[in-house]
């Protein structure tokens, strides 16, 4: 078995990730390279080369064009993932989510349309790690 097409994104590092801390707001246009996680609140939109996550408590309002994204939280515009979109069991997305693959869990909340942009098939995984 191909051990990269099974592992989720979150299982894979790069390297040191941007930290927005949880209680941090930004407000304005984010960009760069790396990977980059929140856990905060940014209002503004983000065109980043690395895998965004968005943990259970961040919030993002606008739009999101990264490699990859990861959704926990909640995210109150469109995400662009030029890779893999995963959005977990507690996240809740209001817009339209575009990636070469997305993959949903079960209690996740999507009100908008989903487009995948790759031949990837459909991806489906249960959320295992309620802590997260």
């Amino acid at each position: 078995m191909n051990e990269t097409r099974s592992r989720r994104l979150r299982d894979k590092s790069s390297g040191p990730a941007t930290l927005v801390s949880e209680g941090c707001k930004i407000t304005g246009v984010v960009s760069g390279r790396g990977d980059f996680h929140l856990s905060g609140t940014i209002e503004g939109d983000c065109e980043l080369e690395g895998t965004v996550t968005i943990a259970k408590d961040g919030h993002w309002k606008g739009t999101i064009k990264a490699g990859n994204v990861i959704v926990a939280g909640q995210v109150e515009g469109d995400i662009v993932g030029h890779g893999r979109v995963e959005i977990t069991n507690t996240a809740r997305i209001s817009g339209t989510v575009t990636g070469e693959a997305i993959a949903v869990a079960e209690g996740a909340v999507v009100e908008g349309v989903m487009k995948t942009s790759g031949p990837a098939k459909p991806t489906e995984f249960v959320e295992k790690r309620a802590n997260d």
